[in-house]
């Protein structure tokens, strides 16, 4: 059967909060609950009993429970996961901790790179190879792994990881290691032929060991999960969103939870894609502002850009190439450390910084009143008058300005000669620019122009920042949607069964098997089939990529393929489309050398029903104001008398005049002096630039 069919509830476990959003029917009821670091399920237990009671139903009648967590993830930049074993072919013990040789910062002569995830201690060769084309050049040794297994036995080991080299053409080296492994041990094994079969070992062993680095503790948890959601009669399925966006069983989560490190982020990127395809907007850019990190995506024809790896915890200062590869789909977006609870600090240099580093919900902002002394964005914004303190997360937490006053004018005001007030402006002068940057490089990354897009914000922190961005990035337009505070739980509810499955095999265009080209795509349909049909016997699409390159390149080109088998006579086509698609990204093909295909993926995912369309409305009727408090003011730079809406109060077609906030019980849309807000049918909130034409 299909699950979720009625009453389908999403749970987002954050950084710092814990959003729960529950679909009744059509109506949502949502809640966020601080995250519980000692034990994360608990978040998910409260906030359910939250919503449960706010819709006047017990926790028996939810058909269906989708989540997402940070877990993953945390586990790996805070190095807090199982002590791991890496077996891997003779000669490649150091693959992890060599790297691929590149200075992501070249001209630092005191470069750190990142220590591998396993150390040298822990990582065992074995003889055997296989070769490039898959075939086996040298037996695999059995005797040295049996003592191998002993010696994992004798020591206190909690996970195994396998990556032989060339496995991702050939995985029966690395299954029959598991097999004699599994004869003396009783731990996890990943097998890299499973979890990443993608050419390029560095990333693939990084893969293999992050996955069975968090596989215990991700295992433990799903469990406890489940046997709690019992107890407290929540009997129904529970599915994971994974990092590419879409639903899968609990028991795979369990088994590759490495595929889980994006899940919440995923989650948001579906959200903002609803909500374009909703108002047909093709081009939109999301913006996703947490409690710990701010994240931006770029979405083109109602879906959003997705990739094949990802870098975790990068340790100097965001760059590329200093985090952990993660090989596996993932939709595609920038990540910075500048969410709610993001610290701000002063430099060497005398300048202002936030992040990357949270007070996290433990102790939480200065203002939270629970033990943070150091200020945080969240701090700042009080300061500037942008929250209610009495009103803040529904009411269920007290904010105290003094508090936030007292440690943003000791920990930057002071130090550079300036007021509360002026440094709190300088703060969120600082991540509204960061943010501004970060959108700008990852929109030229795409080849694209960040001020063409619509912006759709979401999250507890992104309304209060939003229209600052959008003055910085050009941006005209800017949508806040309904439950926008919990916005990625929401888009937990919306995703579909999904998975992506994805092999390499190298061949020249000219010279390919179509046998063997056929197999292989066969056999990826298979596995992602597989994972769809373990939550819905709905009906399935499927997307073909080819990655492709010219021969002697370094990287490839995503290329989609028809969804049939291949005969000899698709070579003069697959060239065709390989090279229109080569003239998008470079300007142009090149004539002459050999084309190779390197990497397939086949994506699985059941039909969703198609939304109902929304016409944006840009024009409205001025709305009165019934209150107003002092908020600071970017374009006069003083506190202004501002206009305080709550949102309920507000009906389609109303226009409210910025400056001005609108306020709600899960996040505050601030209106900035340049724009105005109208109400759209929906009970979206589209800010738009003061004197754009309809």
């Amino acid at each position: 059967m299909s699950y979720g069919q009625d009453i389908r509830l999403g749970a987002d476990i954050g950084g710092t909060f814990t959003d729960i959003a529950l679909d009744l029917r059509g109506s949502i009821f949502s809640t966020k609950v601080l995250t519980n670091y000692t034990a994360p399920e608990q978040a998910i237990l409260d906030g359910i009993e939250i919503v449960t009671r706010d819709a006047g139903i017990p926790p028996s009648d939810i058909d269906i429970i989708i989540h997402g967590t940070t877990l993953a993830t945390n586990a790996l930049i805070e190095r807090r996961g199982a002590r791991t074993v890496l077996i891997t072919t003779e000669g490649f013990r150091d693959v992890i901790e060599m790297r691929t040789e590149n200075r992501f910062e070249q001209y630092d002569l005191s470069l750190v790179l990142p220590a591998p995830l396993i150390p040298r201690e822990d990582r065992f060769t074995v003889k055997g190879r296989i070769s490039a084309q898959g075939e086996e050049l040298q037996a695999l040794d059995e005797a040295a792994l049996e003592q191998i297994a002993r010696t994992i036995k004798a020591q206190d080991f909690g996970a195994v990881a396998i990556g032989f080299i060339h496995s991702y053409m050939n995985g029966a080296h690395e299954q029959r290691a598991r097999e004699i492994l599994l004869r003396h041990l009783d731990l996890p094994i990943s097998i890299s032929s499973e979890v990443s079969p993608q050419m390029r070992e560095f990333e693939r062993f990084n893969t293999v060991c992050a996955n069975a680095y968090v596989r215990p503790q991700m295992a433990s948890y799903l469990a406890r999960l489940q046997d709690r959601l019992k107890d407290m009669g929540a009997t129904c399925p529970v599915f994971m969103i994974h990092s590419g966006g879409g639903l899968v069983s609990v028991e795979t989560a369990a088994e590759f939870p490495v595929r889980l490190v994006e899940s919440g982020p995923a989650g948001g990127a579906i959200f903002a894609a609803d909500v374009a395809r909703r108002f047909d907007l093709d081009r939109v850019v999301s913006y996703d502002m947490g409690g710990t990190t701010a994240k931006i995506c770029l979405i083109e024809d109602f879906q959003p850009q997705t990739a094949r790896s990802f870098e975790v915890a990068r340790t100097y200062r965001f760059c590329k190439g200093s985090g952990m590869p993660i090989s596996i789909p993932v939709i595609e977006m920038i990540e910075i450390g500048a969410g709610g609870g993001s610290i701000a600090w002063v430099d060497d240099m005398g300048r202002i910084q936030t992040g990357p580093e949270s007070a996290a919900s433990e102790p939480g902002p200065a203002c939270y009143q629970r033990g943070g002394e150091r200020p945080a964005i969240t701090d700042a914004d009080l300061v500037l008058g942008k929250l209610d303190p009495d009103n803040f997360a529904g009411g269920k937490i007290r904010l105290s300005t003094e508090n936030a006053r007292n440690a943003i004018s000791r920990d930057v005001g002071n130090s550079l000669h300036l007021d509360a007030t002026a440094a709190a402006f300088g703060i969120v002068e600082v991540v509204d620019e960061n943010m501004a940057n970060a959108a700008r490089v990852h929109a030229v990354e795409n080849g694209k122009n960040v001020s063409d897009n619509t912006m759709i914000a979401f999250g507890g922190a992104a309304p209060l920042h939003a229209a600052r961005l959008c003055e910085k990035l050009g941006i005209d337009r800017c949508l806040i949607p309904q439950g926008a505070g919990v916005g990625s739980a929401i888009g937990f509810l919306k995703a579909p069964f999904g998975y992506e499955a994805v092999g390499s095999q190298i061949a020249t265009l000219s010279g390919f098997d179509i046998n063997r080209l056929n197999t292989m795509l066969d056999g990826l349909k298979a596995t992602a089939e597989g994972f769809v049909r373990a939550g819905t016997e709905g009906d399935i699409s499927r997307e073909v990529v080819a990655f492709m390159r010219y021969a002697g390149q370094g990287w490839e080109i995503p290329v989609a393929m028809p969804d049939r088998h291949f005969t000899a006579q698709d070579r003069p086509m697959i060239e065709e489309a390989f090279k229109a698609r080569y003239a998008q990204f470079f300007g142009r093909a090149v004539d002459g050398p050999e084309i190779e295909f390197v990497t397939f993926s086949v994506k699985a995912q059941d039909i969703r029903p198609d939304v109902a369309r929304v016409h944006l409305v840009q024009d409205g009727t001025p709305t009165a104001v019934p209150g107003t408090r002092q908020v600071f003011d970017p374009a006069s730079g003083d506190a202004q008398e501002t206009a305080i809406v709550p949102r309920e109060s507000l009906s389609a077609g109303q226009r409210v005049t910025g400056p001005a906030v609108i306020v709600e019980r899960e996040t505050s849309t601030v209106v900035t002096s340049p724009f105005d807000a109208v109400i759209q049918t929906d009970g979206t909130i589209l800010m738009l630039r003061k004197g754009l034409n309809a």
